[in-house]
């Protein structure tokens, strides 16, 4: 799965525009592909749009990836300010990986003595439960309760919150990601070049 991001990188309004044109076209490309995508997200300029967030289900190495990703061209004399001498406008698109569902179901458990205070019961027992995520190596020890089915439903429960942590904390990079190229976008170099009104593809 991926992230995709168009912005105007804080451009004027022209680019604002041209996200809103190249949405339509690359929403129209993925349905050609017959590619699933959830639009997540869409910033409103005064015209246009400031950026968009799509969520699409294609792997890594996809083509379109290539095809799409970097700095893109719409040549236009804008109608917004028809007396700009600038005809050429630029707009990003970016792709991210987009965080991936854990299993929350692949857990070993694995019965361990307890440890500490509690005296010589809690030391001959193996009421504690050691629990590891397979998927993430995130391993947990719960010896709160004096049962093993205790412990292990709080295993569980714990490990369930650390997944969700760390995706949180995977989801707080990834917008660091996005707005640092949201304000990075380069000019020039264009992979796509579009023109007129009817945003026509040339390249």
């Amino acid at each position: 799965m991926q992230i995709v991001q168009l912005s105007s990188a804080q451009g004027p309004v022209e680019c604002s525009i041209a996200i809103e044109k190249a949405l339509n076209v690359f929403m129209k490309t993925l349905s050609a592909y017959n590619i699933h995508f959830e639009l997540i997200e869409s910033v409103k300029d005064r015209q246009g749009l400031k950026s968009a967030l799509l969520h699409v289900d294609i792997e890594d190495d996809h083509a379109l990836i290539q095809e799409w990703q970097g700095t893109h061209q719409w040549i236009w004399k804008s109608s917004v300010r028809p007396n700009h001498p600038r005809k050429n406008w630029f707009f990003g698109v970016e792709f991210f990986s987009s965080p991936k569902a854990l299993s929350e179901s692949e857990i070993v458990y694995k019965a361990i003595s307890a440890q500490g205070p509690g005296g010589q019961h809690v030391n001959k027992t193996s009421s504690a439960i050691q629990a590891t995520h397979l998927a993430t190596g995130i391993s947990v020890k719960v010896q709160t309760e004096r049962s093993q089915h205790a412990n292990k439903r709080l295993a569980n429960l714990l490990i369930q919150q650390k997944l969700h942590q760390r995706m949180n904390e995977t989801l707080d990079q990834a917008e660091k990601e996005r707005r640092l190229v949201h304000h990075q976008l380069e000019r020039g170099n264009a992979k796509k070049i579009f023109m007129g009104d009817q945003f026509k593809l040339t390249n």
